[in-house]
């Protein structure tokens, strides 16, 4: 800071440990004399209020990676490669190593050559990115709660969704339905989507998966692909969210996600060294081992279920979002 005649200006950064709403009350400026022997400090009331958005340059790291690969680019141009998707895009002179089921008999009469259909990946689709903002969802992970790892992986998908041509919304829930940002296309939809993440609380509510999945699929009035972000403990306490994601599932194509769980993995793989730690070993087997019972569940719904590191979440989030679109499932 330079003071020139009676004023001046500073400027300094602030590393905000949480993101969401904030504010700066006051500051406290202190300074030396020339020699050192004297200190003043004044005290200035600010009265800022300060938003704290995601971060987005992880997020944007990861979708670049995931772009920057050939196969993952089909959606962005016009011309598609041959046999991806299952729009129709052109016919062309077939040549050997072509695939035959591609043969367009009628128009090879026609034409009198053999002819094959081009396709390419069919885009705007919706795409949906529900977040549990529950008390589950504020447990931390390496420093950080859950429902900021889960937001993270969000921008992330939102991200490459916008680039291959989908449109993407967002949706937080607790006890009662949250934000919600209906499904635009654009990538500058996703600073929306951000601006919005920003203004999630960290709720301490139980989670209500029927009313909360209830209200997203009657604001959807097309199917759509809808990424579930939440948490649970055993089979008991997630009846209710298995039979509201089933609903949800007969008409959308459902991804379920949630975070591996270190603690009970190290619990379980820990040597005893007591009666103590044996107890809790065997508790934690018994905890992963309802956690994989809910898994199978939602799978035999028909669910794509997906649980990873919260590290790796973001990554196995976008590959299976990319395996979908090239599947053609949603």
């Amino acid at each position: 800071m330079r003071l020139v005649d009676g004023g001046g200006a500073a400027s300094f950064a602030l590393l905000p440990a949480r993101r969401g709403p904030g504010r700066v009350e006051e500051a406290w400026l202190a300074w030396t004399g020339p020699f050192g022997l004297l200190r003043r400090v004044v005290r200035r009331d600010l009265d800022l209020d300060v938003v704290v958005t995601p971060d987005l340059r992880r997020s944007r790291r990861e979708a670049l990676t995931f772009l920057d690969v050939r196969e993952h680019r089909a959606g962005l141009k016009a011309v598609r490669y041959l046999g991806d998707g299952s729009e129709f895009e052109a016919l062309r002179e077939y040549l050997p190593g072509f695939d035959r089921r591609q043969i367009d008999w009628k128009a090879s009469a026609r034409h009198r050559k053999l002819l094959c259909r081009e396709h390419r990946a069919e885009r705007n689709h919706q795409v949906v990115v529900a977040v549990d903002t529950g008390h589950l969802m504020i447990e931390p992970l390496d420093g950080a709660p859950k429902v900021d790892r889960a937001i993270h992986a969000a921008l992330s998908l939102a991200l490459v969704a916008a680039r291959t041509g989908d449109r993407v919304g967002f949706y937080t829930f607790d006890e009662r339905p949250g934000r919600f940002v209906a499904p635009a296309a654009g990538t500058a939809h996703v600073v929306e989507i951000q601006r919005r993440a920003a203004e999630v609380e960290y709720s301490t509510s139980e989670t209500n998966f029927s009313l909360g999945l209830l209200t997203l699929s009657a604001r959807l009035r097309r199917r759509a692909m809808i990424v579930v972000t939440t948490e649970f403990v055993d089979t008991v306490t997630a009846e209710l969210m298995v039979e509201s994601i089933a609903h949800l599932a007969k008409r959308h194509l459902v991804l379920f996600v949630t975070f591996r769980d270190p603690a009970l993995e190290a619990l379980r793989s820990a040597r005893p060294r007591s009666v103590v730690d044996l107890h809790r070993a065997v508790l934690a087997e018994d905890l992963l081992r309802e956690r994989r019972v809910v898994r199978r569940r939602l799978a035999r719904l028909g669910v794509q279920v997906l649980e990873a590191p919260w590290s790796a979440v973001g990554a196995e989030l976008l590959n299976r979002y990319l395996e979908i679109k090239r599947r053609e499932l949603v």
